[in-house]
């Protein structure tokens, strides 16, 4: 039955819209047309009644998604970094759902942990305080461990939250379907294998062991780029919806107010946030995949402190070199070779005209090039590149949307810190440093040493690998190798070929 309790979970996400004024600051904030406008009117205020009330104490649309719950509340939190996009108005009204969120009671907090770790809170912590932070998905508290007077952050799952995104989840899963089939043309951003990424990437948020082997892993990558500081996990503290790590004190990125009379440098900071970022992503292949303002804060020193670790990104080392490219060819304006590198990577069909894909690409690089972000509306670049993708045919790649999410949240936040910040200029060390790092002729001895080392271990088998390609060539072939007249051929290639690389292997090591 989880169709019809799809279209009325639909039916109530717009009422509920409806009902609580959001519509409207919505459509003025896409600067909608007049016609759109009157349509959802007409259209939605007959079924308004139908929508949740929320807290009638907060803004119209931070109030409709707090009240539609954790998935919602998720999108809220992106948009909530793009002024630029949504206006500024809407957007400080989003900040709310970065760590504002209404906490859960304490004592339900403190029977969460008790049984999930079999201890006393009295007997582990000298400290715990009521929650300091809330959001869609846990809470946090600050404590202080009774043995050793270390001060943690402790951080612990809603209650109800694994149901909550589940039901969710399967409306968004409808929604794609219905998408696909009223409207053809959006097939080609895969909406089905959007929301599914986002399923996973969500449904793996939801297991505070994984948060904390990411933060682990996370903080091995970082431990030597200067003023960039991931917490310790204490393991023994942290179970499936418990996690308990260090406390990073600072000032949250989003108090601009208290930065600015610190006395830090906020261009830098800025600068350093996209950077690190992009370091991360391209070197580590592994990035913090939402670093808005609620999971950042500045130490007094300008130490830049990571929390929140539940979602994390990779991306493999040929996906990184392709969007390194890309990356490179916007900051060079070259876009021919921009052209180049999605035809190479499968991302264009291979039938479409390169030129004409570049000169496209064109149009979108040349508005931005040397201005600064006051100067750049992001909405009409992304409306533009839309229309751009469209055209080719191009299809999302569901591997790069959460690097491409996060590269929007991030753009958010440094420019949240210095509003005339130039993300080119601002990136183009760390993608020429990888470029050079990884692409040029270092990477090409390495990669061969990395091929000679796997072929090594196939050495014993060289043989008897040779020997029956040749014997499968000698015997009568079958009736699907007469299908295929080059498969016994490319048995006795392979043979070739990895006998000769046995010999090349052998000179190498």
């Amino acid at each position: 039955m989880r169709g019809p309790h799809n279209i009325w979970r639909l039916i109530r996400t717009g009422a509920t819209f409806q009902r609580t004024g959001a519509m409207g600051v919505v459509l003025d904030a896409m600067s909608a047309p007049p016609a759109l406008r009157v349509a959802a009117r007409v259209i939605g205020f007959p079924f308004a009644w139908l929508g949740k009330k929320g807290d009638t104490n907060l803004p119209p649309v931070t109030r409709a998604i707090t009240a539609l719950g954790p998935a919602y509340i998720k999108f809220g939190q992106i948009l909530s970094t793009r002024p630029d996009v949504v206006g500024d108005e809407l957007s400080e009204q989003l900040k709310y759902l970065q760590d504002k969120l209404p906490p859960f009671p304490s004592t339900i907090a403190r029977k969460m942990i008790e049984d999930e770790l079999g201890i006393e809170i009295s007997n582990v912590f000298s400290e715990f305080s009521e929650p300091v932070a809330a959001a869609s998905i846990a809470q946090v508290h600050r404590a202080r461990l009774a043995n050793t007077g270390e001060e943690v952050a402790v951080k612990v799952l809603r209650p109800g939250i694994h149901r909550a995104f589940r039901t969710d989840i399967d409306a968004f899963h409808f929604s794609a379907r219905v998408i696909e089939w009223l409207l053809p043309s959006t097939r080609r951003l895969r909406p089905t294998d959007v929301v599914e990424h986002f399923e996973g990437v969500v449904m793996g948020e939801l297991d505070l062991r994984l948060e904390s082997a990411s933060a682990s892993e996370f903080a091995e990558n970082t431990e030597k780029d200067a003023g960039f500081v991931v917490p310790a996990i204490n393991w023994g503290l942290t179970g499936r919806s418990v996690m308990t790590l260090g406390w990073g004190e600072g000032f949250a990125a989003n108090d601009l107010d208290a930065i600015r009379a610190s006395g830090l440098d906020m261009d830098a900071l800025g600068e350093r946030v996209l950077q690190l970022f992009l370091s991360h992503a391209l070197r580590d292949g592994l990035f913090h995949g939402d670093m808005h303002q609620g999971n950042l804060k500045f130490a007094p020193n300008g130490d830049i402190i990571a929390i929140d670790f539940g979602i994390m990104g990779r991306i493999d080392e040929y996906t990184r070199r392709v969007y390194a490219e890309i990356l490179y060819g916007f900051i060079t304006r070259n876009y021919r070779r921009i052209a180049e590198v999605h035809f190479e990577a499968g991302y264009v069909p291979a039938d479409r005209d390169v030129e004409e894909f570049a000169l496209a690409l064109r149009a979108v690089g040349e508005p931005i090039a040397g201005m600064d972000a006051t100067q750049i509306s992001m909405a009409r670049l992304l409306s533009y590149l839309f229309e751009v993708t469209e055209r080719f045919g191009m299809e999302t790649r569901t591997e790069l949307i959460l690097l491409q999410r996060t590269m929007v949240v991030v753009e958010g936040v440094a420019r949240s810190l210095n509003p005339n910040i130039n993300i080119w200029q601002s990136a183009r060390p760390v993608v020429e440093g990888y470029i050079k790092d990884s692409i040029g002729p270092k990477a090409l001895t390495r990669d061969l040493l990395r091929t000679a080392r796997v072929l090594a271990r196939f050495g014993p088998r060289l043989p008897e690998l040779a020997e029956a390609a040749l014997i499968r060539q000698s015997t009568p072939l079958q009736d699907h190798d007469r299908a295929r007249p080059g498969h016994a051929i490319r048995y006795v290639a392979l043979g070739g070929g990895l006998a000769m690389a046995a010999v090349w292997v052998s000179s190498l090591i």
